[in-house]
């Protein structure tokens, strides 16, 4: 009977707090749903009278550009840094040689960097390139700010593998390249679906390099979701439908591919 109790005790207080952490997508999505004439802060707990579609029509066509702005954005960002950080996990895992463990800390050392404390270099050096204001330009930063974390994930998720696999694959004449391509891709596709889950997540949430890399016509959804507050009114109907429809992508990513994130996630935790 104590074990009992203690259970349910356990039960309720995990009950009560995912209630409070819900809150705010309760209040979210009913709000998405209503009228602006509905829409007040006494009664943001209210279902709407009517399910009104009205606000996820106007942040549709407010936020469609940039919307594609982001896919174009995302998509290449996530596979090019997926691509780049599993070559060298790969290459600091299975090939170890003189110094990698110094330049697999110095790749690290990218992860503690404040964004905040580089942006003016960066920018000089986008705009020197000819990448500046453009999505291009864009994705060269998300790999480049991608690496260390990729490198690391891909890392740990390698060193699970046996190092007499690859010493078998060079005794028959495979080199660096064929072993990769026909031995360890083939073994490491849930490690790319996790890092790609959370590169695609991380990419498309960013804010900061966003706004200060790209202008008007190249800005992703997240920069066009805070600009589509009014300068004297804010719609928040509005607000909260586009805040739904910039985490379609992210949600559907989930859907589709979350039942391998934590199996491939805990790949690697107990080696390395």
């Amino acid at each position: 009977m104590p074990k009992l109790l203690s259970k349910s005790i356990i039960y309720f207080i995990l009950i009560f707090f995912s209630l409070i952490f819900l809150m705010p997508f309760y209040v979210l999505f009913v709000t998405s749903f209503k009228s602006f004439e509905e829409v007040s802060f006494l009664t943001m707990w209210n279902l709407p009278s009517s399910i009104n579609f009205s606000s996820f029509s106007h942040a549709l066509n407010q936020l469609l550009p940039n919307l594609w702005n982001s896919i174009k954005m995302a998509v290449p960002s996530t596979i090019i840094s997926c691509l780049l950080g599993s070559i060298n996990g790969y290459a600091l895992s299975k090939w170890r040689f003189k110094g990698s463990e110094w330049i697999f800390t110095f790749i690290l050392l990218g992860m503690f960097i404040p964004f905040q404390s580089i942006l003016i270099p960066l920018i000089r050096v986008i705009d020197t390139i000819g990448l500046y204001n453009t999505i291009p330009g864009l994705i060269l930063v998300h790999v480049i700010y991608g690496l260390p974390i990729t490198t690391l994930m891909f890392r740990n998720f390698y060193v699970t593998i046996p190092q007499s696999m690859i010493e078998s694959a060079q005794v028959d004449g495979a080199g660096f390249f064929k072993i990769y391509r026909s031995m360890i891709v083939p073994l490491s596709i849930t490690g790319f679906v996790v890092v790609g889950i959370w590169q695609f997540t991380n990419i498309w949430n960013e804010f900061l390099f966003a706004i200060v890399i790209t202008g008007h016509s190249q800005h992703p959804v997240m920069v066009a979701l805070q600009n589509l507050a009014g300068s004297q009114v804010v719609e928040w109907n509005v607000q909260m439908a586009g805040a739904i429809l910039a985490a379609i992508p992210t949600l559907i990513v989930y859907l589709f591919a979350g039942r391998y994130f934590i199996k491939g996630l805990l790949a690697g935790s107990v080696k390395g």
